[in-house]
């Protein structure tokens, strides 16, 4: 990453070029769980496009997997001195980064990076992101995610998820813009905030992201998003996988809610009040027929989105989009209102 003046010397003052982070100053976690198919390529992409690496320590934190995980890991160790691996008995994402983060920084440890298992970085991703961590002094740096798909299904996934009707206009879905946002995919945190914060709350099981950045901004911090580190990811493959994941991140998001004390975004309650709706016309049509206009409205939507998806990509892989969007937002509406609804008291 090229050098970035300060803003004196923006302003023509003598202010001295920002200097690259030293490789020795991150850390960098790695949660596993049964990755044999791929820890080897995530690891082998995230050691390779910048020289500074070599001092940086990477601790895969593996949750007890049964498959061959460990094995590879440990093999890898003799071709790369930096590499690590410690258990995390509790499993979760959550504790594996706060186990890194408490029991494997040193002095010199100043910036720590989030890396998934399941995903293939960008040459140079760790630096990239421990840089701009130094060059914008925000609390957290997080980057936008660019959804990609093999199968039919994936791709219809891939190019509705990323439009309003799929995520709803999340800042990290697909974004452009870097700048400070609220929330966003977690790559790098300044460790002294990570841990004066608590890091992960470790009951959530999911959305322990979103969770930590309510904290972030509570505190006064600032979250950057920059726009030009970008992941790509394979969204889920089927639709019961796909409804799992986001009735998942809607019970996580309502847990937040509640725990915090704040309110939803629109974007947030639209999913919610369209699945009241649904119900409230199928239940209400059994005395007022016309109440089904809803729910034919609803349908007719998706199917013209899946249309239109289909068309702009030239792919009858598109006429699944609907699907897939309509997946999405019951799976997370059901999910947040149960745990709103129904789910114990927050601490």
């Amino acid at each position: 990453m090229a050098d970035d003046a300060s803003p004196a010397a923006a302003a023509g003052g003598t202010s001295a070029p920002t200097l690259p982070v030293a490789g020795a100053s991150v850390l960098v976690a790695v949660p596993t769980f049964n990755e044999e198919d791929h820890i080897e390529g995530c690891l082998r992409s995230l050691l390779t496009g910048d020289q500074r690496l070599k001092d940086v320590r990477i601790v895969v934190a593996d949750g007890q997997s049964a498959d061959a995980t460990c094995k590879i890991v440990e093999r890898l160790q003799g071709e790369f001195s930096n590499l690590s691996l410690i258990n995390n008995p509790k499993r979760l994402q959550s504790a594996a980064v706060n186990a890194v983060a408490r029991d494997c920084s040193s002095p010199q440890s100043e910036y720590l990076i989030r890396c998934d298992a399941h995903s293939i970085y960008p040459p140079g991703f760790i630096m990239q992101v421990a840089d701009a961590l130094k060059k914008t002094s925000a609390d957290s740096v997080v980057v936008p995610m660019d959804a990609v798909g093999e199968t039919c299904f994936q791709k219809a996934n891939a190019w509705i998820v990323d439009t309003p009707l799929g995520s709803g206009g999340s800042a990290h879905r697909g974004g452009r813009k870097s700048g400070d946002i609220d929330h966003g995919h977690h790559a790098g945190f300044r460790l002294a905030r990570f841990n004066a914060l608590g890091g992960y709350d470790e009951t959530f099981s999911h959305n322990e992201d979103a969770e930590y950045d309510q904290r972030v901004t509570n505190a006064g911090g600032r979250i950057y998003m920059d726009a030009d580190i970008r992941l790509a990811y394979a969204p889920r493959a089927t639709v019961s996988a796909l409804a799992r994941q986001y009735y998942n991140y809607g019970r996580g998001r309502a847990r937040n809610m509640r725990k915090h004390g704040t309110r939803p975004r629109l974007r947030q309650m639209i999913p919610v009040l369209n699945l009241l709706g649904l119900v409230g016309a199928f239940a209400g049509s059994l005395v007022f027929p016309w109440m089904l206009a809803y729910p034919a409205f609803y349908v007719s939507a998706l199917l013209a989105a899946s249309v239109l998806v289909s068309a702009r990509h030239g792919s009858l892989c598109g006429l699944l989009s609907g699907a897939a969007s309509g997946t999405m937002h019951t799976a997370w509406a059901t999910g947040f209102l149960r745990q709103f609804v129904f789910g114990p008291p927050e601490r």
